[in-house]
């Protein structure tokens, strides 16, 4: 009976594990429409403008500690993923209102509700991955409690600001990206594959 129910367990936060994948890897793919379609409506001395700034700018996740390489990244542990993961989505609930201000209305993107929306689900999934992971045992991180930085760092920026609306789109993609692949990672550490590679 009890290897029935651990058999239960596991397969259930593999379906979770695979549908926080999965929504992730959507969200990404929204980031990267979104930014495309974005430099496609800009005139190319406004998109030679543009490549130059990025690079430079910071965005708000630079301030949550990270993993900074695929290394780094391939020797932390699943529940520190999972919590760099939560704190990424937590850090866009409030700027994923602003989107819609970055793209023109001509532009088929997903509403900003819509974006807000899979930000919560995704988030309520991660929550519930992590408490699978500490299995009963209380959550000693206390980062989970500290307010984010800059909370509404994306929200002080102007919507008609050029440069603006393009870093925070980038900023999205950036961080969703790394959201994917912390998620990727710690499936696959699930699994107990040795091979996790990026």
């Amino acid at each position: 009976m009890f290897l029935l129910v651990n058999q239960g367990k596991a397969s259930e936060n593999q379906r979770l594990f695979n549908n926080a994948v999965i929504r992730v890897q959507h969200l990404h793919q929204l980031a990267a429409k979104m930014i495309n379609d974005f430099e496609d409506s800009l005139l190319p001395e406004e998109r030679r403008q543009l490549s130059k700034i990025f690079p430079l700018s910071f965005c708000n996740s630079d301030y949550i500690e990270a993993p900074t390489g695929k290394d780094e990244t391939q020797k932390s542990s699943m529940l520190k993923l999972l919590r760099i993961s939560f704190r990424l989505i937590e850090s866009w609930e409030f700027p994923s209102q602003t989107l819609s201000g970055t793209v023109s209305n001509s532009l088929t993107v997903g509403s900003p509700n819509q974006i807000t929306e899979k930000l919560a689900d995704l988030k309520m999934g991660i929550s519930v991955l992590i408490k699978g992971c500490l299995d009963g045992q209380p959550n000693m991180d206390d980062n989970d409690s500290l307010p984010l930085p800059f909370e509404d760092f994306y929200l002080t920026m102007g919507e008609n600001n050029l440069r603006e609306s393009f870093r925070l789109l980038a900023c999205f993609k950036k961080d969703m990206h790394k959201v994917e692949t912390y998620l990727r990672v710690a499936n696959c550490r699930r699994s107990l594959d040795s091979n996790c590679t990026l």
